[in-house]
């Protein structure tokens, strides 16, 4: 998945210009209880306000709180200003990067600003791919790296007629083995399908009821 599937458009964002004073852009913060807005020019990307940013710059500033709030623009804190996203960046790429901060802005080569990702869409999307929103069954086992193993998997899962959910795998440290977690939905041949898997070379890690 890349980040341009999991973006918020422009026409559905909180945005502000780059001469909204920090009182007008604190009160837009707190009315939609959001962490970050992105600053704009007309339509072009100049970076982004945070209440960190706004906090931190009354502390630095040496102004009475007022004054600060009503005389600086968001324009005079912005960070991120060369930090954002292009929208063809695989979407788990993201994930370090909005660890310590709620979003990044997508933008073209012309720096027009085209939406945001936040950091609790990359999360979403995390557990969509985990299957962590569905009940069903996890099951965790190795396998040797070869070729053809997760197709051989996909035969045995059919063979049985498991509804997959979610399937990850995992790098291990020996090269030649793969850790994988296959979530399927719950039957009453999960002992006939695991020992399957078994008797073609996967070894089973763990089994887990996800309610």
């Amino acid at each position: 998945m890349f980040v341009k599937n999991i973006m918020i458009p422009k026409h559905e964002c909180f945005t502000v210009q780059a001469e909204v004073t920090l009182k007008d852009a604190l009160a837009l913060l707190e009315t939609h209880q959001i962490d970050g807005l992105p600053v704009i020019n007309a339509d072009k990307y100049i970076g982004v306000v945070t209440r960190y940013n706004i906090y931190e710059g009354f502390f630095h500033s040496g102004k009475q709180r007022d004054e600060y709030l009503s005389l600086t623009n968001v324009s005079d804190i912005v960070s991120h200003e060369e930090k954002f996203l292009l929208g063809g960046e695989v979407f788990e790429k993201t994930l370090l990067d909005l660890k310590d901060f709620p979003l990044l802005a997508v933008v073209d080569s012309n720096k027009t600003f085209l939406g945001v990702v936040t950091r609790s869409d990359v999360i979403s999307s995390f557990e969509s791919a985990f299957g962590m929103n569905r009940p069903g069954v996890r099951i965790a086992f190795t396998s040797v790296e070869t070729e053809g193993r997760i197709a051989r998997l996909s035969e045995i899962a059919h063979q049985f007629h498991e509804h997959i959910i979610s399937l990850v795998t995992f790098d291990e440290t020996d090269k030649l083995v793969r850790r994988i977690v296959m979530k399927i939905e719950k039957k009453d041949n999960i002992d006939r399908f695991t020992k399957k898997l078994e008797e073609h070379g996967f070894r089973i890690l763990s089994i887990q009821e996800d309610e």
